[in-house]
């Protein structure tokens, strides 16, 4: 949950960029920025000694914090031991505070839960506790602490720091240690990383663990709507959050859920006559199923507990639909950790071994959390005081501030649900004739936008989350009473008149299927004559247009605004949303289809490891997609725990891959590790391709290992979207039917024509830095290399580094390296800012 609050500032064109404030402003609430790219020498950091644990509940993704915690810990030159338990652990001793070996973390970033163990601790909350875990780490001279857990757990740490230096001068009164061990350990570093599944920590954005719990709670969902809607069934669905309602706020979004339930936002007025009311007409439009979320601490504005028997018993009695109940409970826990949770938590660890090798007598404790595409640290104890102010707004029922102070992310994803939410179908649209395109009658609206076309296309290859933006947009377009067409088929479609009226119920159901409804091509607007479209704009009288898609439609975007002067009926207010698993789309740091695509890739590698258990000493050399974009290659590297990612953006050469080679070697010889993978980008070095780099491995690696080659395909762009992409779409295509009805507005003119003239019109809807931003495609233009079909900066390009590190490799810098073109935020960038998600 982010913890700025301001506003985006329109300019002239209608386009919001986010409004700048001062860097000195953003540092004081947002905290530090972290290391990642900057420069950071091996064994900088000799004769420390680091111990990592986890505590309170569990979450997935801790396997993964604690393993670069080891292996960041190893790159600088530290001990680290495992206090296995928790507090339990350090106030038991011995065997339970072991020092851990690089094997010892291998094959673990896969696994859900914390392979060190997790418990609840008596004797720690008491200060005679305190004092024997100070003496079970002044034993093994640990100054330096990383706690994985929730509020309670960096609580009790942050305590246990104030008093440490009290609790030595006691063990030393006792006899315990000498006074030269009181000196030699006589400041206690803390560094928190937040995991909780339930994203209650204010002061960052994710928790470690929520996104893989939104996965469980999507999963669950998908497979109970298949039972509901084969038998006219609706089910309430009771899931974790018992002070935060975020798992169902999200949860319910990316579901198309009828109604939620959640602490921050009781139900108003009398709300069982609402739900009743609004499943009725649902049911009325031929809706077979309904599926409501409850959070488990969902209350009334009274404050009285709302449980799923209540809601279920609503439904029967009421409407007599046959409901059942499901309490997903600790089934969110659970199961693997998500592309997302093993990527933060790897993030997150390297970070919190940096920040405690900077820390001083006088640094507060501090939280690592991510914010945007970076990683951050803010102060530990200021961040709880706020995640402690939430509740006790709630419990005073004042829970508009509770919602404020859950930050602007938990406010978007609310506004975007209570949009939806109240949005009905225009009794105009139900049952709407398909080819009545022009026809006025159709759409008898009082409105003065009734006459007005949207229209929304797909352009690209197809992509997880396009459809969840075309049910957005065609939903709240409708209620704004506009009149909506969907091209089917890009370009060829709409020169063929393939282009169709869309309706309230058409889009039921849309938001969790992959691939594109409407019909997408890989094609440029230059290809089928941009003149022929400009014919076929004014044919259907287009008003506004979205285009969801990858690199073509933002090319193609930009060829109809190059085009405006020659073409009057182009002169429309045109957005473009990214959707493209490559990832490799200018204006956006992240792309519609990406976060599905890497999850992909990630289950994958992992079923390719895992084929080899009975098969020791193999080496996988996998092939990705993404043109010649290496996002892919990359965070699925760092997902999947991949020794290697060959990308085009980072030249290599044949002593790179030889050394490659005998990193495995020495790897499986004395580490004892028994398998390997290499990525490869399809585009990485047209003369080092994925079979000569399978060739040369297995030729340079024997005896010591084989290897077998994997080229992914099309896998990578199939499968049902993640939670992710089913929000981000949703909440892209609302924002952007929101910039496309102040458009149609501002440029009416007198004769009720919709007429810009100006390029900054056409612009493509992006997240930089945690910032929903409209940016005109023709600056984006000057910051694209059209031959290779990639921005010209990517800000992932700094983890590179961090690849390499987590993989063992003897000789590798923190940094990323000067021949890179990496996006490594400098002081302008860093002062923009308004939250997104």
């Amino acid at each position: 949950m982010d913890a700025m609050d301001t506003s985006p500032s329109p300019n002239k064109s209608g386009v919001v960029r986010p409004r700048r404030t001062s860097f000195t402003r953003k540092m004081s609430v947002l905290g530090e920025p972290g290391k990642e790219g900057q420069q950071v020498p091996p064994g900088i950091w000799a004769g420390n000694s680091i111990g990592v644990f986890t505590s309170g509940g569990d979450s997935q993704g801790m396997n993964a914090a604690v393993r670069a915690v080891v292996r960041m810990g190893f790159y600088l030159g530290c001990k680290v031991y495992f206090i296995k338990e928790g507090y339990q652990g350090m106030v038991d001793g011995g065997d339970n505070i072991v020092e851990a070996t690089w094997s010892s973390v291998s094959g673990i970033l896969q696994m859900g839960g914390t392979v060190i163990g997790s418990a609840r601790c008596k004797e720690f909350r008491d200060r005679s506790g305190r004092r024997i875990a100070a003496f079970n780490l002044v034993e093994r001279s640990i100054t330096n602490l990383v706690v994985i857990g929730g509020d309670g757990s960096l609580t009790g740490a942050n305590c246990f720091r104030q008093e440490w230096p009290e609790l030595l001068s006691e063990l030393v009164e006792s006899g315990k240690i000498t006074a030269q061990q009181k000196e030699e350990n006589k400041h206690l570093n803390i560094v928190g990383l937040v995991g909780s599944i339930d994203n209650d920590f204010c002061g960052t954005d994710m928790t470690i663990g929520t996104d893989s719990a939104l996965h469980r709670i999507i999963e669950a969902v998908d497979a109970i709507a298949t039972t509901a809607l084969s038998h006219q069934r609706a089910f309430v669905l009771e899931v974790m959050g018992r002070h935060c309602g975020y798992l169902a706020l999200v949860g319910a979004l990316a579901t198309e859920a009828d109604w939620v339930f959640i602490p921050e936002w009781p139900p108003e007025g009398d709300w069982r006559d609402t739900l009743c009311k609004k499943l009725t007409a649902e049911r009325s439009l031929g809706q077979r199923l309904n599926i409501i979320l409850v959070a488990e601490g969902a209350i009334d504005e009274q404050g009285k507990a709302i449980t799923a028997d209540d809601v279920r018993k609503i439904l029967c009695d009421e409407l007599k639909i046959d409901t059942r109940v499901t309490v997903l409970g600790h089934v969110q826990r659970g199961g693997s950790p998500s592309a997302y949770d093993r990527i933060l938590g790897s993030r997150m660890g390297a970070e919190a071994v940096l920040a405690l090798m900077d820390a001083t007598p006088g640094t507060p404790a501090c939280v690592i959390s991510i914010e945007g595409n970076s990683t951050v640290r803010v102060p530990l104890m200021e961040c709880v005081e706020r995640t402690k102010e939430v509740q006790a707004n709630m419990d005073k029922k004042n829970f508009d501030e509770a919602v404020r102070l859950r930050g602007k992310s938990f406010q978007n994803n609310l506004n975007t649900y209570r949009l939806l939410s109240k949005l009905r179908p225009p009794s105009s649209h139900i049952k709407l004739d398909s080819h009545a395109v022009q026809d006025p009658k159709c759409f008898p609206f009082t409105d003065h936008r009734a006459h007005r076309n949207l229209a929304i296309m797909n352009i690209g290859a197809p992509a997880c989350g396009m459809n969840a933006a075309v049910r957005s947009f065609v939903r709240i377009s409708l209620t704004k009473g506009f009149r909506v067409l969907g091209i089917h088929d890009s370009f060829d479609g709409l020169i063929r008149n393939e282009v169709y009226p869309m309706t309230w119920t058409e889009v039921q159901g849309w938001a969790g299927k992959g691939g594109s409804f409407l019909g997408t091509k890989k094609q440029w607007a230059h290809d089928v004559g941009v003149g022929k479209i400009a014919l076929k704009f004014a044919e259907f009288k287009l008003d506004g247009l979205m285009i969801v898609g990858g690199f073509e439609a933002f090319h193609s975007a930009y060829q109809l605004a190059e085009a405006r002067e020659s073409f009057p009926s182009l002169c429309i207010p045109i957005v473009v949303i990214p959707c493209t698993i490559s990832n490799n789309i200018p204006g956006s740091d992240f792309s519609l289809g990406a976060d599905t695509a890497l999850n992909e890739i990630t289950d994958i590698c992992d079923r390719i490891k895992q084929s080899a258990t009975g098969t020791k000493r193999r080496v996988f050399v996998a092939e990705t997609m993404g043109g010649y974009c290496g996002y892919l290659a990359t965070l699925a590297g760092l997902a999947s725990g991949a020794d290697a990612a060959y990308i085009y953006e980072e030249r290599f050469n044949v002593m790179d891959l030889k050394q490659d080679v005998e990193h495995l070697k020495d790897k499986i010889q004395n580490a004892g590790v028994q398998r390997g993978l290499v990525l490869r980008n399809e585009m990485a070095n047209e003369n080092y391709t994925t079979d000569f780099i399978n060739r040369l491995f297995s030729e340079e690696g024997s005896p010591v290992f084989t290897t077998r080659m994997n080229v992914l395909g099309h896998m990578q762009q199939g499968g049902y979207p993640s939670p992710f992409d089913r929000n981000y779409g949703t909440k892209m295509a609302a924002k952007g039917v929101e910039w496309l009805s102040e458009m149609v507005e501002k440029y009416t003119d007198e004769k009720g024509n919709v007429r810009t003239g100006n390029a900054d019109t056409v612009v493509l809807l992006g997240m930089l830095r945690r910032h929903l931003t409209f940016t005109p495609v023709t600056e984006l233009a000057e910051e694209t290399d059209f031959d290779k079909r990639i921005p010209k900066e990517q800000w992932w390009l700094k983890l590179r580094p961090l690849l390499r590190i987590l993989a063992k490799h003897s000789v590798v810098s923190y940094e990323v390296e000067a021949e890179i073109k990496a996006n490594i935020d400098d002081d302008d960038d860093d002062e923009e800012g308004e939250h997104i998600l």
